[in-house]
């Protein structure tokens, strides 16, 4: 006789698991297991009870088959359905990973009593979800139409499900929002009145508040959902419970979101430069390659937007996979270089032109300054021989909050009350770099009369009004202006290029953009002490020229985004066994780099990176993750052994380190 089964998706960190497995119903539990569903199940070899989700239910005939019962239906509330597992299954495979790990960044926490009131509502089913959102955004299609129109084929991209690369307009709109916010919410109510949900990402708060004021112009509060790492567990969970409802709706969040279970019509990125759309935890996928699975597989419309243009993103311009778009007329901001001869002296920040230009402007408006940190002093060297100041502890940079403070370790924290220099042994320092405290500082002595504000990570600041006044600001921080800064000027450039990284370039250009783009119309954008192909790019505004160049650059040297990149820690053996397994695929002999032994926190373990085209994908990850599977097993055999022995796998990564 037929039995019915259900084939569970366990919610386990551990590789071996990752699959799903079969377990009998038992006749209490019949009515209440469904697809989606969270259940208990045991674990024989464990010999204890995991919590799992029921993915399939079927029947089979093959009685003779021992398989265990469920223990519990945890909830009627069908959490994952099929388009979400599908997704998370196709990530994670991508990416050699885990399902479950995959399922933890975007299934929170349950809430009881919001699940109860959900499901008493009618769960999915439920009619309490706004059912005017859609005339509502049908009466602003006008003024939506008009704002997406201005970007030559771009209704055309949200019509047809296709995929392009915007290239937002850098102005700051008739409400005071900017023009990128205004964009992505038109376009989200253009497909919310076709009656489609669309998937919002943007990379931090702020940026999900500018959105979200600009999408209430256009459609009712009710049908935007917002997932952010920053609410609480009750408010995440309803808000999670909302995007399985069939009713539409506009998910805005940060990274997570671009995983919400909504059937999309449209998914839209902003910014996708940013480090906080790369997850930082297993499997590591970025929000972008995220984005592109999904888009794939259900075929919604994909937007990326900036004012900058990443080159992963470049790439599939130029293979056809996406197509750019621009504005019909282009508005861009009026740039001036000051190179490294406009300083008069050594040790000046401000050249003369820059400096009256901010003076000028500062009497009518405020006018941005922006810097590379935070803090008073971020850096110190030695007073004598110029060699940067380290923590004899950690081996840290040491840095000062104020004027005559005593140096404190920025890694550590430790005061460093009685400080040597290990090059010549002199007691005394000197700061070496001025971070937007001591900008300020400075600042407020040379503009006397003029308010000065600080916007940091330390001294968040959303808006200034129109009143004269100095912003200095980081990068990243910058608050927008009522009508835009009268003038910008782009300080410590040379410095953050100086930065050993692979992308720097680009995170640069990305940085000075954005700060650009919050200048008023005809305002002097200073970029100083800087020259070379980055400043170039700004000054004429061809960012996507830039990233073309990067491109062509790095490809003879099969350096990412031209080809995939892996990155495989462990043990040496660990390590080893998994190159072996790469190289039986017949890659090139230089498509294994390594392995080489690490230091510091991770001394003893090894490091190897793997390149190969975006075609061998899916059998490198394949081979990758059944390395990390069969040292898993070795492990759990071997149960003497440290869990640090744990192969850990790591792919796209942006920037290879041996």
């Amino acid at each position: 006789m037929a039995r019915r089964i259900v084939r569970v998706q366990l919610e386990s960190p551990l590789p071996q698991l990752d699959r799903l497995f079969d377990y009998a119903i038992p006749e209490e539990h019949a009515d209440l297991v469904r697809p989606g569903v969270r259940v208990r199940v045991p674990l024989r070899s464990a010999g204890r009870v995991v919590d799992a989700y029921a993915v399939e239910v079927a029947e089979e005939t093959d009685d003779a088959r021992t398989l265990s019962e469920i223990d519990a239906v945890v909830s009627a509330a069908e959490v994952l359905p099929e388009r979400l597992f599908a997704l998370a299954r196709r990530v994670a495979d991508r990416a050699a990973g885990s399902a479950s790990d995959v399922l933890r960044l975007v299934i929170p926490k349950r809430q009881v009593r919001v699940e109860k009131a959900w499901l008493a509502a009618g769960g999915p089913d439920s009619t309490d979800a706004d059912t005017d959102a859609v005339a509502v955004a049908e009466d602003a299609v006008a003024d939506a139409t008009a704002i997406v129109g201005a970007y030559a084929g771009l209704p055309a991209v949200i019509e047809t499900g296709g995929r392009a690369a915007v290239e937002a307009v850098p102005r700051i709109g008739p409400d005071g929002e900017p023009e990128w916010s205004r964009l992505m919410a038109a376009a989200a109510a253009i497909a919310l009145a076709r009656g489609g949900s669309t998937i919002l990402v943007v990379p931090d708060r702020r940026d999900l508040d500018r959105v979200i004021t600009s999408l209430a112009a256009l459609v009712p509060e009710e049908a935007i959902v917002r997932l952010d790492a920053g609410q609480s567990g009750p408010d995440r969970y309803r808000a999670f419970l909302r995007t399985l409802q069939d009713a539409p709706c506009i998910v805005v969040g940060n990274r997570s979101a671009v995983y919400a279970p909504v059937k999309a019509g449209l998914v839209a990125l902003w910014d996708d430069g940013d480090g906080l759309l790369a997850e930082p935890l297993a499997p590591y996928a970025h929000a972008r390659d995220v984005a592109l699975q999904r888009q794939e597989r259900e075929g919604s419309a994909l937007l990326f937007l900036g004012h900058t243009r990443t080159t992963d993103v470049e790439r599939l311009v130029e293979t056809g996979w996406a197509q750019a778009v621009t504005a019909e007329r282009r508005v861009l901001p009026k740039v001036v270089l000051d190179s490294v001869i406009d300083l008069d002296r050594r040790g000046q920040r401000l050249p003369s032109r820059a400096f009256l230009t901010a003076r000028e402007a500062a009497a009518e408006g405020p006018v941005l300054v922006q810097v590379a940190r935070p803090g008073f002093a971020p850096s110190l060297v030695c007073a004598s021989c110029r060699t940067p100041a380290r923590c004899t502890t950690c081996g840290g940079p040491l840095g000062a909050a104020h004027r005559g403070a005593v140096p404190v370790c920025g890694w550590c924290g430790r005061s460093a009350l009685s400080w040597a220099c290990g090059s010549c042994g002199a007691d005394t320092v000197r700061l070496a770099s001025s971070g937007s405290e001591r900008t300020a500082e400075e600042l407020g002595r040379a503009f006397p009369g003029v308010r000065v504000i600080v916007a940091d990570g330390t001294h968040p600041v959303e808006r200034v009004d129109a009143r004269p006044a100095l912003v200095v600001a980081t990068r990243g921080a910058e608050p927008i202006a009522e009508g835009g800064y009268r003038a910008v000027v782009l300080l410590d450039g040379a410095r953050m290029l100086q930065t050993p990284e692979l992308r720097i370039g680009e995170s640069c250009l990305r940085w000075w953009s954005n700060a650009a783009a919050l200048a008023a119309p005809g305002a002097p954008v200073h970029l100083v002490g800087v020259d070379g192909p980055v400043a170039r790019a700004l000054a004429t505004w061809s960012q996507a020229g830039y990233a073309r160049a990067e491109l062509r650059e790095r490809a003879p040297l099969r350096m990412p985004p031209t080809v995939r990149v892996a990155q495989v820690d462990g043990t040496g053996d660990g390590v080893r066994r998994a190159m072996e397994a790469v190289e039986e695929l017949g890659l090139p002999a230089d498509a294994v780099l390594g392995p080489l032994p690490l230091d510091g926190e991770d001394a003893g373990r090894y490091r190897a990176l793997v390149r190969f085209p975006y075609a061998e994908g899916l059998r490198i990850a394949a081979a990758l993750r059944a390395a990390v599977v069969a040292e898993a097993m070795g492990r759990r055999r071997g149960r003497g052994r440290s869990s640090r022995t744990t192969l850990s796998v790591k792919l796209d990564i942006v920037e290879p380190d041996l």
